[in-house]
């Protein structure tokens, strides 16, 4: 238990470091007080142009990465059958400190580039369908947040079937344990995003394009 709990702050730790807020302030402004009022990638892209929006996606993308990296160093060894359900509670840890920083009020982002870094880093055969899935529906739609919600339903079946498949090579108890997480990052991240949902369900959630329109 004390290694998961460990696992757990350092992605925290790692989640704590706020990409677009510290873009923001270098920029003269608070991005939780423009646009959606999340300090995300979104909204970061929407008020502060596409280079905020890029750069905010990398820095929340290698937090997460970091976060999973380190715990991998620090147990690797020492708890090689344990180390991959380890990487998910880094990552989690590090949603987390993206979502709910401490410092800031609780008051951050809905975690899916911290998320995009996560599966990245966890399963890369996870993140080239996640990214088909994605991109397929944001260019049919133009919803980031429908790209993104369907993005995750498709982590979460994902792990189960590959952790059923036998691709992670641990016990089952640690396996089921890897499904919980899983889908509790999930149900996190379609928590975070309810308020699109209800927009999208009606009909009047804000568009993105990336091109002249």
């Amino acid at each position: 238990m004390l290694v998961r709990i460990v696992s757990l702050l350092i992605g925290y730790a790692f989640g704590l470091f706020q990409t677009s807020y510290i873009y923001g302030r270098k920029n003269g402004i608070d991005i939780r007080e423009h646009g959606s009022g999340n300090a995300g990638t979104t909204n970061a892209l929407r008020t502060l142009g596409k280079k905020a929006g890029a750069v905010t996606l990398l820095g929340d993308c290698l937090k997460c990465a970091l976060a999973i990296l380190a715990v991998y160093l620090l147990f690797g060894r020492s708890h090689p059958q344990l180390v991959r359900l380890l990487e998910l509670y880094a990552g989690a840890g590090c949603i987390l400190g993206h979502n709910f920083p401490f410092y800031l009020h609780f008051k951050g982002g809905k975690g899916i580039a911290a998320s995009v870094g996560l599966v990245a880093a966890f399963d890369w055969r996870l993140f080239l369908i996640c990214a088909v899935v994605f991109f397929t529906a944001f260019f049919l739609s133009h919803y980031v947040s429908l790209g993104s919600l369907l993005g995750y339903f498709f982590f979460a079946v994902g792990v189960i079937v590959s952790g059923q498949i036998g691709r992670y090579d641990v016990d089952p108890e640690v396996l089921h344990e890897m499904y919980i997480l899983a889908l509790l990052l999930m149900a996190l991240a379609f928590w975070r995003h309810r308020q699109n949902i209800v927009r999208l369900i009606r009909g009047n959630e804000n568009k993105i394009y990336l091109g002249k329109h």
